[in-house]
Formats: C-alpha cells, sequence, structure tokens
C-alpha cells in the first residue's frame, strides 16, 4: 500500500469519527434533554463531553493535514472551487464546534452539580442547551455538504 493510500484511509476514517461521533452524540444528548430524567442528562452530558474530546478533537486535527496533503498529491490547488468552499464549510462547521465544546463542558458541570445536590438543573442550564442544539444544526449541515462536495468534486465555478 502505498502513502497515498495511507493517508486516504486517515482520511476516511477521521470523516467517520468526526461525523459519526458529532450525529451520535448530539442524538443522545437531545434526547437525554427531553427525558426528564437528571441522571441519564447527567450521564451522557458528561459521555458526550469525553467523546468530543477522545475522537472529535483528533479527528479535527487530521482532517485539514490529511486533506491538504491529499489535494497537494493528487494536483488540486487549494483554491479549486469545490474544494475552497469545501474548506470554508468545514471553517464554519469549526466554528461552530469550538463553542458547542465549551457548551458541553458546562452542561456536563452543571448536569452533575445538580445531580450531586439534589437540585433540579439551573435555566443556565436549558440556556446553553438551546444555544448547544442551535450551533449543531448548521455545524451538521456543513458537514453533511462537504462530503457532497468531497464525493462529487462538481464543477461550481470559474
Amino acid at each position: 500500500m502505498n502513502s497515498y493510500l495511507v493517508i486516504k484511509w486517515l482520511h476516511i476514517v477521521s470523516s467517520v469519527l468526526l461525523a459519526g461521533t458529532g450525529f451520535g452524540s448530539a442524538f443522545y444528548l437531545f434526547f437525554a434533554n427531553r427525558s426528564g430524567s437528571l441522571p441519564a442528562q447527567a450521564v451522557v452530558a458528561r459521555l458526550v463531553k469525553r467523546a468530543d474530546l477522545w475522537f472529535t478533537t483528533p479527528a479535527v486535527i487530521v482532517q485539514p493535514v490529511t486533506g491538504v496533503w491529499l489535494a497537494s498529491q493528487a494536483g488540486w490547488p487549494l483554491d479549486t472551487p469545490w474544494l475552497a468552499l469545501s474548506i470554508g464549510l468545514y471553517l464554519v462547521a469549526g466554528a461552530c464546534w469550538l463553542p458547542v465544546l465549551w457548551l458541553q463542558i458546562q452542561l456536563s458541570r452543571m448536569a452533575d452539580q445538580a445531580l450531586a445536590s439534589g437540585q433540579p438543573l439551573p435555566p443556565r442550564y436549558w440556556r446553553f442547551a438551546r444555544w448547544w442544539e442551535g450551533l449543531g444544526y448548521p455545524a451538521f449541515l456543513a458537514v453533511l455538504v462537504v462530503f457532497y462536495l468531497m464525493v462529487n468534486k462538481p464543477m461550481l465555478w470559474g
């Protein structure tokens, strides 16, 4: 196996980890927040935070490194329209994900504190949960469009 195929494999696996962990984590926290079960919310928030730190964060780093290397090796200039749009959308997703990561840490802390103290979740938790959810939609849409662009490499402009 040559180095191009190894890097391509890393790129694909990291994209699966990025999207899969993101979609899966969002699914579980979204529904845990609607369950009315504080223990479920505390456990899921804690696990979502871990999943983002252990899986999504490394994938976020591997994606651009491998992607730029692959584009270079394949002879695709970074200003090729489908590639430039992909990079821009990746940056949009990242701009949403960074505050989401911070929000997840806060949600986990608040849920753990509420559970330990026997108190309900504070209003701040629900405000942060709305922001977490609201930032997730454009990030996921951006990632889906990036997948489309990577697979199809459409002629867009120029």
